[in-house]
């Protein structure tokens, strides 16, 4: 992932710090929650234009999962975990301690465990942002969207067009012994309101 001009170099690298501790937050709960330690991987970040989400992703027809959370209070915005379609499965699989291979499709009891991870690492993830930024952020529950790329996305562009054109793109790999999922987050923040709110 490349950078864009978006935002000054200070910008760039407290967006990190958050990232960071927003994952090892998140990486805690999941293990509580799965009962097993999962970690998540340093995250590689960077400020993407919203249009080349689909090019990130092997373009607009490949297929994915995401879990999307829409973001209330003074930092609003969206978060989206964006995963490949056998990805998702491969998730699924590490976090219910099945072999690998052993998801092939995407039936309630898998978009439930999915649903939760996403409900969880969000939460987990903003309520740290939150905290380290002295502001209030309340994600909304979440929903699993199983399409193309550029279908999911046209699920929530409108939405995310009207507070930013920017998003914040979170590289990262679920961790479990030897087992890893590599998994994208797209954070897309208020990015005026994050500035005020850091003074």
């Amino acid at each position: 992932m490349e950078t864009v001009d978006a935002l000054p170099e200070q910008m760039q690298a407290l967006l990190e710090t958050l990232a960071q501790e927003g994952l090892e937050s998140a990486a805690h709960g999941l293990s509580v929650f799965v009962g097993h330690e999962i970690r998540l991987t340093e995250p590689r970040v960077a400020i993407l234009p919203i249009t080349e989400v689909p090019s990130i992703m092997g373009g607009p027809e490949t297929l994915a999962v995401g879990i999307y959370l829409a973001v209330d209070g003074d930092m609003d915005g969206h978060i989206l975990l964006l995963l490949e379609q056998q990805a998702a499965a491969a998730l699924v699989d590490l976090l219910m301690d099945n072999a690998p291979g052993t998801t092939t499709a995407l039936g309630p009891l898998e978009r439930s465990a999915l649903a939760e991870v996403g409900n969880l690492t969000g939460a987990l993830f903003l309520n740290s942002v939150a905290r380290m930024c002295g502001v209030s952020a309340r994600p909304s529950p979440p929903a699993v969207l199983e399409d193309m790329v550029g279908a999911i996305l046209d699920v929530i562009v409108v939405a995310v067009g009207a507070i930013s054109e920017y998003i914040v793109a979170i590289e990262t790999t679920f961790c479990r012994s030897d087992r890893r999922v590599e998994a994208l987050f797209w954070v897309i923040p208020n990015l005026d309101a994050l500035g005020k709110s850091l003074g």
